[in-house]
């Protein structure tokens, strides 16, 4: 009997907490709605538009709002995020940069796909100095590359563009080629005279073709779209770069271009090697945090790649985005079309609840911390003019294509609850930053009210 009325008396005192605990939560998740249904959807903005939106209370475990949170969207660049999850399973805490076999009388290397290879972004070269330092001959071998440059529905008509440089197994310079004038102004003379000085960093031997036209107001510089052929105007700005992919051919180009910087020739063999050892290049970290800040597609791309020589023993992004999705992400909550690292293909389709489920995941696998350092916040990358007032309390990675705006990422409220969110807008005709000030205003809403 007395335990029973101590029972009793527990319930008695607990019920009115639990009651008012389900009343809070179930008034937040309508006020959620409220302001959904007034501010975004019935708005002039986001009317014509198709989105879906799922909020996520990862402390209570529990969903707070969910709108076509299983219906389909291509997410853009949110696909990176599926790709860092990725790059964070297999690929340890560094890049792999190179891998070896020493031979009798040549040394053996295997590319892996690391985009950081003499790129502008980072001072330290390991795999340079480790080819540097070789006395024997060098052979690559390219046996492991089972790729194509460009991702599965990719534009074109963008290959000209610096944010759709090729993918590759041996990358290098960002495969790009970064061209740069710079206007004499040091004498009245000189100025009068319109001359500039233009040239590429690499320094290239291929086919260059200046216009001769010194009255143009804009510097360009293109490619040809078959060949490594570019073309070049002299424009007034007293100094401009511009980022012109190159056609990568395999490993070709790189080894063409590396001769130089290098002083020696690297040979291609289709030889099997058992590369034994592996050179390390940069702290993943490092390229995660630029990949997911300034939405980098060739990172991301790349890391797709490293991840598949890793686990896998081949550069192939469709049997790693097969694997994952058989094996690590195979609970997705709706089963998604995966086709590249980046995001640019539109055959990509995700639903907001599996980016808030892959979150959520991320979080419990490698820990918010990490993730807090690698993504950007409100003042930062992507989110540079957006979420300023919530500097450090919003994470999250954006992604945009036409007629694409979306977001996902995590949220802290006010009094510290930390949500899991996926805002995704296809089919809108309306500029996308008035799209994305209307999703600003909606997440600060739902911040006030956590």
């Amino acid at each position: 009997m007395i335990h029973l009325l101590k029972i009793n008396l527990l319930v008695r005192w607990l019920l009115p907490i639990v009651c008012l605990f389900l009343f809070y939560s179930c008034s937040v998740s309508h006020r959620i709605h409220q302001f959904a249904q007034k501010e975004l959807f019935t708005d002039s903005v986001l009317a014509n538009g198709h989105a879906g939106i799922s909020i996520f209370d990862a402390d209570a475990n529990r969903t707070l709002y969910d709108y076509q949170g299983d219906k389909y969207f291509v997410p853009a660049s949110n696909t990176k995020i599926i790709s860092l999850y990725t790059g964070l399973k297999y690929l340890s805490d560094s890049l792999p940069g190179l891998a070896y076999q020493d031979g009798k009388d040549t040394m053996y290397v295997m590319a892996t796909g690391d985009p950081s290879f003499l790129h502008p972004d980072f001072n330290q070269q390991p795999v340079f100095n480790f080819l540097k330092q070789q006395s024997k001959p060098i052979a690559m071998t390219g046996n492991n590359w089972q790729s194509q440059a460009w991702g599965s529905g990719w534009m074109w008509d963008d290959y000209n563009s610096a944010y759709m440089a090729e993918r590759s197994p041996f990358p290098i310079y960002g495969n790009v080629i970064r061209w740069i004038q710079i206007r004499d102004s040091s004498s009245i003379s000189a100025m009068a005279r319109n001359e500039s000085f233009i040239y590429s960093e690499p320094d290239i031997n291929w086919k260059v073709n200046f216009n001769g036209d010194t009255g143009t107001t804009k510097f360009t510089a293109e490619r040809a779209f078959t060949e490594n052929k570019f073309f070049i105007t002299q424009g007034k700005e007293p100094y401009m770069t511009i980022d012109v992919p190159f056609i990568t051919n395999g490993f070709n180009s790189a080894l063409d271009l590396i001769k130089d910087s290098l002083g020696k020739t690297i040979e291609l063999t289709t030889t099997n090697i058992q590369p034994g050892r592996l050179i390390h290049s940069q702290p993943v970290d490092a390229l995660f945090r630029l990949m997911m800040h300034r939405s980098d597609n060739f990172f991301a791309e790349q890391t797709l790649l490293m991840a598949a020589n890793t686990k896998l023993g081949v550069m192939s992004d469709t049997k790693m985005t097969d694997y994952m999705l058989n094996n690590d992400l195979k609970d997705f909550p709706q089963h998604p079309i995966w086709e590249d690292g980046s995001g640019l293909s539109r055959y990509n389709l995700f639903t907001p609840r599996d980016f808030v489920w892959i979150l959520q995941k991320m979080k419990n696998e490698f820990g918010i911390e990490r993730l807090k350092n690698i993504l950007p916040t409100g003042g930062t990358g992507t989110l540079k003019n957006y979420y300023k007032k919530d500097s450090t309390n919003i994470f999250a990675k954006t992604g945009s294509l036409s007629g694409v705006v979306c977001i996902s990422g995590y949220l802290y409220g006010k009094k510290g609850k930390l949500m899991i969110f996926s805002v995704l807008v296809n089919n809108d005709t309306r500029i996308a930053w008035t799209i994305r000030r209307k999703i600003e205003t909606f997440l600060e809403k739902v911040r006030d009210l956590n």
